[in-house]
C-alpha cells in the first residue's frame, strides 16, 4: 500500500511556491543583468560564422560565376534563379542572377556547392526592406565590398 506524504495547508494552496517565484522575479527585475540593447547605437556581437547577405565574388571586375547551375540545384528553398549566357572569353556567365531573400533560409548550401567559389554569404545581417524584393546581379556584385 502506497502512503501519500502529508502536506500542510500552505503547500496545498502553493503559498511558498508563489512567494519564491515572486522573490525571483523582483530580484531579477531590480538587481539582475539588463539584456535590452539600444539598437541603432549598440550592436550585438554575432559569431563570425553568421550567414548573412549574399554577394558574388569578382576577379578583375568580372564575376567569377560560370552559371553552372549548381547553386539553384542544391538550394532547398529554391530561391536562386540564374539565366546563363555565353561570351567569347569565357564559356558561360550569368545574364541574370537573382536571389529571393524572403525565401532563403541562409543554409549556406549554395556557397558550398559552388566550384568557383563565386557566391558567398557575408556577415551583414541587416536586410530589412519596405517591399518584397529580389536581389539581382548588379546589387549582388555591389555587395562584395561590405564583407
Amino acid at each position: 500500500m502506497l502512503l501519500k506524504p502529508k502536506t500542510s495547508i500552505l503547500q496545498k494552496i502553493y503559498l511558498p511556491d508563489i512567494i519564491i517565484g515572486l522573490w525571483i522575479t523582483i530580484k531579477n527585475f531590480f538587481f539582475g543583468k539588463k539584456v535590452t540593447i539600444q539598437y541603432p547605437e549598440e550592436r550585438r556581437n554575432y559569431s563570425s560564422r553568421l550567414r548573412g547577405m549574399h554577394y558574388i565574388k569578382t576577379i578583375n571586375g568580372v564575376e567569377n560565376c560560370t552559371a553552372c547551375m549548381l547553386c539553384p540545384t542544391v538550394c532547398p528553398a529554391e530561391c536562386i534563379h540564374i539565366v546563363a549566357g555565353e561570351r567569347p572569353d569565357k564559356e558561360k556567365y550569368p545574364i541574370s542572377f537573382e536571389v529571393d531573400v524572403l525565401r532563403c533560409c541562409f543554409c549556406g548550401m549554395c556557397e558550398e556547392a559552388c566550384p568557383k567559389d563565386a557566391i558567398k554569404l557575408s556577415n551583414i545581417y541587416e536586410m530589412s526592406m519596405l517591399k518584397r524584393s529580389v536581389y539581382e546581379k548588379d546589387f549582388l556584385l555591389e555587395q562584395r565590398g561590405h564583407k
